[in-house]
């Protein structure tokens, strides 16, 4: 329901969805009258609640006076019972993200290791492959230990999703060398070295805003300020190019005899840089799976949103989140150069 276009873009998404994945099963969660025209879907769950966290909701209202959104059920089908049986493995929201970061907080708790959880999803480098981004904008104020975390939190993430198992992690920093940033970033820097030199990370080192796009590293690590800033300028630069190119192309019976013979190239271009191909951003560092999808997504990204999800569970990012908090955090002596796991 939620989202800036609720069910009109979500559920032409799932059917699709549940079209070109013939193992999966969805469980909706809506409005009475919004699920009434899914009825005879296969593979499909529908689950009445009776209010809507809007877009411009402030978090108290999410979590204290709305306790039958389709958001907070929707979470709640993480929630194993007694015998430890949940009614879904991920959640899929396109909704309101303070609202979703708070209450999939509230009702899943943090994993044991790990202060707050973190937003992660990819952008598009020049290697072909996709650079994996977190902080994306849950936590602007980060202590070193936090970007460690994140680190161990994304690590898991690409060896899950990419099938990369040793994933290298950047520090996103003003500079490569290790003498520059703020004091955070420095001995963030130290904390990620010294979980290098122990064998629980494979650290690159710092990284500049540049390498993300380079692909400099599998993973790059930063606050959710300069995190959400960096995601939006990259995704707004593609639009720009996107729209530049089209213009171009236009102005002239020449540039349209060029555009024809470069339509390949741009349509391939076009498709690398498109946001809506890497839409869905997982919520890392909670005892279930939550993916973000962008507000203002349409029913393409959206899909693409509900494919990152499945995948996720299908490889158990969940279990490997957890596995590599324990090896990693667990494993560093607690002296005070990280929080206690």
């Amino acid at each position: 329901m939620g989202g800036d276009h609720g069910p009109s873009v979500v559920l032409p998404a799932c059917r699709t969805f549940l079209d070109t994945h013939p193992t999966a099963e969805l469980v909706l969660v809506g409005s009475a009258e919004a699920l009434a025209t899914t009825a005879d879907w296969p593979r499909c769950q529908r689950v009445v609640a009776t209010e809507v966290v809007a877009m411009d909701d402030p978090v108290e209202t999410a979590l204290r006076r709305k306790k039958d959104s389709s958001m907070r059920v929707a979470i709640s089908q993480l929630k194993a019972d007694d015998a430890g049986n949940t009614a879904a493995e991920v959640c899929v929201s396109a909704g309101n993200t303070g609202a979703l970061m708070a209450l999939a907080r509230y009702l899943l708790k943090t994993l044991d290791g790990i202060d707050r959880p973190a937003i992660a999803s990819v952008l598009p480098n020049e290697k072909g492959g996709f650079t994996t981004m977190l902080d994306l904008g849950a936590n602007v104020d980060c202590t070193p230990e936090h970007l460690l975390q994140f680190a161990v939190m994304g690590s898991a993430l690409v060896a899950a999703v990419d099938g990369k198992p040793d994933p290298s992690v950047g520090l996103l920093n003003i500079g490569s060398e290790a003498i520059k940033g703020s004091e955070v970033i420095k001995r963030a820097g130290e904390l990620l070295r010294a979980a290098a030199a122990d064998g629980h990370l494979n650290y690159y080192g710092n990284v500049e805003g540049d390498d993300i796009f380079k692909g400099t590293s599998d993973l790059v690590v930063c606050d959710g300020f300069v995190g959400n800033v960096a995601l939006k300028t990259g995704e707004g630069l593609a639009h720009a190019l996107s729209a530049f190119i089209k213009e171009e192309f236009t102005r002239s019976w020449w540039t349209k005899l060029a555009a024809l013979a470069a339509m390949p190239v741009l349509k391939r271009f076009k498709a690398r840089v498109d946001p809506r191909g890497f839409n869905g951003a997982a919520l890392l560092g909670l005892r279930g799976l939550v993916f973000k999808s962008h507000g203002s997504a349409d029913a393409y990204a959206f899909g693409n949103a509900l494919a990152r999800a499945y995948d996720a569970a299908r490889n158990r990012l969940l279990d490997q989140v957890h596995d590599r908090i324990v090896e990693t955090l667990q494993a560093m002596p607690s002296n005070g150069d990280r929080p206690a796991a």
